[in-house]
Protein backbone atom coordinates (compact mmCIF):
# COMPACT_ATOMS: atom_id res chain seq x y z
CA UNK A 1 0.00 0.00 0.00
CA UNK A 2 1.05 3.85 -0.48
CA UNK A 3 1.40 6.05 2.45
CA UNK A 4 1.39 9.72 2.72
CA UNK A 5 3.98 11.07 4.87
CA UNK A 6 6.95 13.55 4.89
CA UNK A 7 10.96 12.28 3.99
CA UNK A 8 13.58 14.15 5.65
CA UNK A 9 17.13 14.22 4.67
CA UNK A 10 19.57 15.42 5.07
CA UNK A 11 22.06 17.17 2.44
CA UNK A 12 26.45 16.15 2.61
CA UNK A 13 26.36 19.54 4.50
CA UNK A 14 24.23 18.45 6.87
CA UNK A 15 21.13 21.05 5.09
CA UNK A 16 17.38 19.31 6.04
CA UNK A 17 15.06 18.90 3.20
CA UNK A 18 11.41 18.39 3.70
CA UNK A 19 9.53 16.52 1.03
CA UNK A 20 6.33 15.28 0.47
CA UNK A 21 6.29 11.38 -0.51
CA UNK A 22 3.72 8.30 -0.55
CA UNK A 23 6.55 4.93 -0.16
CA UNK A 24 4.95 1.93 -0.91
CA UNK A 25 4.81 0.04 2.41
CA UNK A 26 4.53 -3.29 4.03
CA UNK A 27 1.84 -3.26 6.72
CA UNK A 28 4.08 -3.92 9.58
CA UNK A 29 6.10 -1.11 8.00
CA UNK A 30 9.10 -2.48 8.30
CA UNK A 31 10.45 -1.50 4.79
CA UNK A 32 9.81 1.42 2.13
CA UNK A 33 9.66 1.55 -1.25
CA UNK A 34 10.50 5.23 -2.34
CA UNK A 35 10.60 6.18 -5.73
CA UNK A 36 11.78 10.13 -5.81
CA UNK A 37 12.42 11.65 -9.17
CA UNK A 38 16.22 11.72 -10.15
CA UNK A 39 15.72 15.65 -10.39
CA UNK A 40 15.00 15.94 -6.28
CA UNK A 41 16.97 16.97 -3.55
CA UNK A 42 15.81 13.99 -1.85
CA UNK A 43 17.37 11.39 -4.60
CA UNK A 44 20.26 13.50 -4.09
CA UNK A 45 20.63 13.62 -0.50
CA UNK A 46 19.86 9.89 0.02
CA UNK A 47 22.16 9.16 -2.61
CA UNK A 48 25.23 10.88 -0.79
CA UNK A 49 23.60 9.81 2.62
CA UNK A 50 21.64 6.56 2.16
CA UNK A 51 19.39 7.13 5.49
CA UNK A 52 16.26 9.31 6.90
CA UNK A 53 13.25 9.89 8.37
CA UNK A 54 9.38 9.23 6.92
CA UNK A 55 7.09 10.76 8.83
CA UNK A 56 3.10 10.13 9.53
CA UNK A 57 1.48 13.29 9.67
CA UNK A 58 -2.07 14.93 10.09
CA UNK A 59 -1.01 18.78 8.97
CA UNK A 60 -2.07 19.30 5.50
CA UNK A 61 -0.72 22.81 5.54
CA UNK A 62 2.54 21.47 6.09
CA UNK A 63 2.32 18.65 3.76
CA UNK A 64 0.61 21.48 0.95
CA UNK A 65 3.73 24.06 1.42
CA UNK A 66 6.60 21.35 1.35
CA UNK A 67 4.22 19.63 -1.95
CA UNK A 68 4.58 23.20 -3.44
CA UNK A 69 7.89 24.06 -2.18
CA UNK A 70 6.65 27.37 0.08
CA UNK A 71 7.75 26.38 3.47
CA UNK A 72 8.69 29.31 4.95
CA UNK A 73 10.53 28.24 7.26
CA UNK A 74 12.10 24.53 8.55
CA UNK A 75 9.70 22.94 10.53
CA UNK A 76 10.91 22.43 14.43
CA UNK A 77 12.63 19.32 14.57
CA UNK A 78 14.88 17.41 16.93
CA UNK A 79 17.63 14.28 15.96
CA UNK A 80 16.97 11.08 14.89
CA UNK A 81 17.88 8.28 17.27
CA UNK A 82 19.45 5.83 15.04
CA UNK A 83 20.74 7.30 12.14
CA UNK A 84 22.07 11.08 11.28
CA UNK A 85 18.88 12.84 10.56
CA UNK A 86 16.21 15.14 12.08
CA UNK A 87 12.89 14.06 12.77
CA UNK A 88 9.81 16.41 12.66
CA UNK A 89 8.56 17.98 16.25
CA UNK A 90 5.13 17.67 14.85
CA UNK A 91 5.15 14.21 13.65
CA UNK A 92 2.45 11.39 14.83
CA UNK A 93 4.83 8.88 14.04
CA UNK A 94 8.10 8.18 12.71
CA UNK A 95 10.12 6.03 10.83
CA UNK A 96 14.33 5.86 11.00
CA UNK A 97 15.32 4.01 7.38
CA UNK A 98 18.59 2.56 5.76
CA UNK A 99 19.07 1.94 2.44
CA UNK A 100 19.57 -1.09 1.26
CA UNK A 101 19.28 -0.30 -2.58
CA UNK A 102 19.38 2.10 -4.69
CA UNK A 103 18.57 1.58 -8.93
CA UNK A 104 18.99 4.86 -10.85
CA UNK A 105 18.39 3.25 -14.36
CA UNK A 106 14.86 5.11 -14.48
CA UNK A 107 13.66 8.43 -14.10
CA UNK A 108 11.92 7.79 -10.85
CA UNK A 109 15.01 6.46 -8.90
CA UNK A 110 13.64 2.76 -6.88
CA UNK A 111 14.45 3.13 -3.51
CA UNK A 112 14.57 -0.45 -0.76
CA UNK A 113 14.88 1.20 2.73
CA UNK A 114 14.52 -0.84 5.82
CA UNK A 115 13.66 0.80 8.89
CA UNK A 116 15.44 0.89 11.57
CA UNK A 117 13.87 2.42 14.43
CA UNK A 118 10.29 3.74 14.88
CA UNK A 119 8.89 6.85 17.58
CA UNK A 120 5.79 7.90 18.10
CA UNK A 121 5.10 11.41 19.37
CA UNK A 122 1.41 11.41 19.57
CA UNK A 123 -1.63 10.15 18.29
CA UNK A 124 -3.16 10.27 14.83
CA UNK A 125 -5.70 12.76 14.98
CA UNK A 126 -7.21 11.29 11.37
CA UNK A 127 -7.92 13.02 8.14
CA UNK A 128 -11.72 14.34 7.40
CA UNK A 129 -12.85 14.85 4.10
CA UNK A 130 -10.79 18.54 3.89
CA UNK A 131 -7.86 17.22 4.89
CA UNK A 132 -8.31 14.33 2.57
CA UNK A 133 -9.09 16.66 -0.40
CA UNK A 134 -6.21 18.58 0.57
CA UNK A 135 -3.75 15.48 0.72
CA UNK A 136 -5.16 15.17 -3.01
CA UNK A 137 -4.70 18.34 -4.24
CA UNK A 138 -1.22 19.10 -2.79
CA UNK A 139 -0.14 15.95 -5.35
CA UNK A 140 -2.06 17.21 -7.94
CA UNK A 141 -0.03 20.45 -7.44
CA UNK A 142 3.01 18.09 -8.47
CA UNK A 143 2.00 16.76 -11.49
CA UNK A 144 1.28 20.14 -13.25
CA UNK A 145 3.37 19.58 -15.73
CA UNK A 146 1.73 16.38 -16.83
CA UNK A 147 -1.89 16.82 -16.72
CA UNK A 148 -3.84 18.72 -19.32
CA UNK A 149 -5.55 22.12 -18.25
CA UNK A 150 -8.95 21.11 -18.28
CA UNK A 151 -8.19 17.70 -15.87
CA UNK A 152 -6.55 20.35 -13.03
CA UNK A 153 -9.45 22.11 -13.56
CA UNK A 154 -11.76 19.39 -12.89
CA UNK A 155 -10.01 17.52 -10.03
CA UNK A 156 -9.81 21.11 -8.39
CA UNK A 157 -13.38 21.60 -8.54
CA UNK A 158 -14.28 18.38 -7.49
CA UNK A 159 -11.85 18.59 -4.51
CA UNK A 160 -13.30 22.66 -3.44
CA UNK A 161 -16.95 20.77 -2.21
CA UNK A 162 -15.19 18.69 1.03
CA UNK A 163 -12.32 21.45 1.69
CA UNK A 164 -15.69 24.42 1.70
CA UNK A 165 -17.77 21.93 3.86
CA UNK A 166 -15.71 20.29 6.56
CA UNK A 167 -12.43 22.56 6.57
CA UNK A 168 -10.73 23.68 9.55
CA UNK A 169 -8.55 27.23 9.74
CA UNK A 170 -5.71 25.07 8.26
CA UNK A 171 -7.21 22.94 5.86
CA UNK A 172 -8.78 26.16 4.37
CA UNK A 173 -5.23 27.86 4.37
CA UNK A 174 -3.93 24.96 2.75
CA UNK A 175 -6.51 24.21 0.05
CA UNK A 176 -6.47 28.05 -1.16
CA UNK A 177 -2.02 28.05 -0.83
CA UNK A 178 -2.82 24.96 -3.94
CA UNK A 179 -5.11 26.70 -5.60
CA UNK A 180 -3.11 29.90 -5.58
CA UNK A 181 -0.19 27.81 -6.59
CA UNK A 182 -2.00 26.15 -9.64
CA UNK A 183 -3.65 29.63 -10.95
CA UNK A 184 0.67 31.05 -10.70
CA UNK A 185 1.33 27.86 -12.77
CA UNK A 186 -0.98 27.77 -15.21
CA UNK A 187 -1.25 31.40 -16.01
CA UNK A 188 2.95 31.15 -16.48
CA UNK A 189 1.84 28.76 -18.77
CA UNK A 190 -0.16 30.38 -20.77
CA UNK A 191 2.29 33.45 -20.79
CA UNK A 192 4.96 30.98 -22.60
CA UNK A 193 3.65 28.24 -24.41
Amino acid sequence: MILEGIVTSLSVLGELNVAPMGPVVDESLTWLHLRPFQTSQTFRNLQQRPHGVFHVVDDVLLLAKAAIGKLDSIPETFAAEKITGRVLSSACRWYEFEIESLDTTHDRTDIRARVVHVGRLRDFIGFNRAKHAVLEAAILATRLHVLPRDEIDRQLAALRSPVEKTAGPNELAAFQLVCDHVAEFLASALSNP
